[in-house]
Formats: C-alpha cells, sequence, structure tokens
C-alpha cells in the first residue's frame, strides 16, 4: 500500500496563473521528492492601478513517503 502526503503552497508569478502553479512546484521539487499530483484550489492576483501586478495559485501537492 503506498502512503500519499499532501502539502498546500502558494505560487507566485509576475506573468500568469499557470506560470505561479509551475514555480510553486518547480520550487517543491527542490526539497520534496516524488510528487505525483498537483490540485489548484484557488486563483487570486494583486492589482495596482488597474494591473494584475502579480498572480498567485494556492496549490496542493500529493506525493509518496517511504515506510
Amino acid at each position: 500500500m503506498t502512503v500519499a502526503k499532501i502539502v498546500e503552497l502558494v505560487g507566485q508569478s509576475e506573468v500568469s496563473w499557470e506560470n505561479a502553479v509551475k514555480n510553486a512546484v518547480a520550487d517543491a521539487a527542490k526539497t520534496i521528492d516524488n510528487i505525483t499530483g498537483v490540485e489548484v484550489s484557488n486563483w487570486t492576483a494583486q492589482i495596482k492601478d488597474g494591473e494584475i501586478v502579480e498572480y498567485k495559485a494556492n496549490v496542493k501537492l500529493a506525493f509518496g513517503v517511504r515506510r
């Protein structure tokens, strides 16, 4: 039986929400092995002078743990 763990993170990007998700996964992969899936649970953005200046994505990452 495989055991999975879930962590929740916030990815950020000045480019897009998709890039914010990719940044979260890439940063997490530096310290977490065996990431198997991602679920995006929320999209937000920071606005300045009527323009989006930062995209944010709340993500949940699943990864297998060693037993």
